[in-house]
């Protein structure tokens, strides 16, 4: 299950456009998308009101979409406007229409109770639109429950085992615990290891750039994880060896601002969404699409193996997990998701 009253991303701006129709599923629920004359973007409903055929089979006509199965056209805000033959539609003859809003090159999409999405609620991320950070975004469909993937974001443990030889590079942050901090939007995750090299995909990015290091250095990554709406806002940077890391004046660091979203599609498949900002190498030809091709070299290990992992449980689901003391920040979302869920659930069943 899942939260339904939160801003989740649906998808990059670039992927929604006027002349064709983006059909996804959103926390098991069927959804198209597309821009209207004035480019904005609508989302309904991927459903029919008449025999159910999938809107995403239709054709956009202007700023409506018409079902290619008996002819319905709807508006953009889901009341079918045309039924061929003449008949005048009734009002219960529409489809749902979701609440979306496109900030810093993002599409947020609301499945909830609509009355209650507030577009104030999206986090402001300014590393995706200002001309001091360069990024390249990218997109990973997952065979995988969500929580499988968010338990990832939490625990970097798994660094130097999974990605050895990508962004791991040396057991520290296998041994080192990080410094944990509940807030009121999720939890605050400090990791940090001093006197090590630098990892072996950002160093061929530094390089590339003019700015590589030259022996060791201090690292870090600190990570603000959003349980509402599962997304993570990470600062991650390297170093020279005793100029502060993290908390120094970081004029000598390259740094990197993170930002990962983990959609729900359905109980076991999810849309992973995420950006590589920088502060160093602007306008260095081709480093955007080297950079992404390093990231998606360590993402693509992640996705290997928590896919492999959900078909391991899906062969037995009752088998326990047994946890240890680098669990503490994942237990405590599992835990805190579940209560939030069951919140959510009470308050719309007394409503019912």
């Amino acid at each position: 299950m899942w939260i339904k009253n939160a801003w989740y991303v649906a998808a990059w701006s670039e992927d929604v456009t006027s002349d064709a129709i983006f059909a996804r599923t959103y926390l098991g629920e069927p959804v198209i998308m597309y821009r209207t004359g004035d480019g904005r973007v609508t989302a309904l409903e991927d459903r029919c009101c008449h025999r159910h055929a999938p809107l995403s089979k239709g054709r956009i006509e202007g700023d409506d979409v018409r079902c290619m199965y008996h002819g319905l056209k709807f508006g953009p805000g889901g009341q079918c406007v045309e039924i061929p033959g003449g008949a005048k539609p009734r009002d219960v003859y529409r489809v749902r229409h979701f609440p979306v809003v496109e900030k810093q090159n993002l599409i947020w999409i609301w499945m909830g109770d609509e009355s209650l999405a507030d577009a104030n609620d999206i986090i402001d991320y300014p590393y995706l639109d200002s001309d001091d950070w360069a990024y390249q975004g990218g997109y990973l469909p997952y065979e995988a429950n969500y929580r499988l993937a968010i338990d990832n974001f939490l625990d970097f443990s798994h660094l130097p085992y999974v990605h050895e030889n990508t962004i791991g590079a040396n057991l520290s942050f296998a041994e080192e615990r990080p410094v944990i901090e509940h807030t009121d939007y999720g939890v605050h995750v400090i990791n940090k290891t001093d006197d090590c090299e630098p990892a072996p995909t950002f160093q061929k990015a530094f390089a590339a750039a003019g700015v590589p290091f030259d022996g060791k250095v201090d690292r870090w990554s600190i990570s603000d994880i959003h349980f509402r709406g599962n997304f993570l806002l990470g600062d991650f940077g390297t170093a020279p060896v005793g100029e502060g890391g993290h908390e120094g004046d970081r004029k000598n660091a390259r740094q990197f601002r993170h930002f990962s979203a983990m959609t729900p599609e359905t109980e076991n498949t999810s849309h992973y969404h995420f950006a590589q900002t920088r502060d160093f190498g602007i306008g260095v030809e081709g480093l955007n699409e080297a950079i992404l091709k390093g990231v998606l070299n360590a993402f693509y290990e992640d996705k290997d193996i928590i896919e492999a992992q959900q078909r391991t449980i899906d062969m037995n689901r009752d088998a326990p997990m047994l946890p240890l003391e680098v669990d503490k920040a994942l237990l405590y979302f599992r835990k805190t998701i579940d209560s939030m869920i069951a919140a959510e659930q009470s308050v719309a069943a007394a409503a019912e």
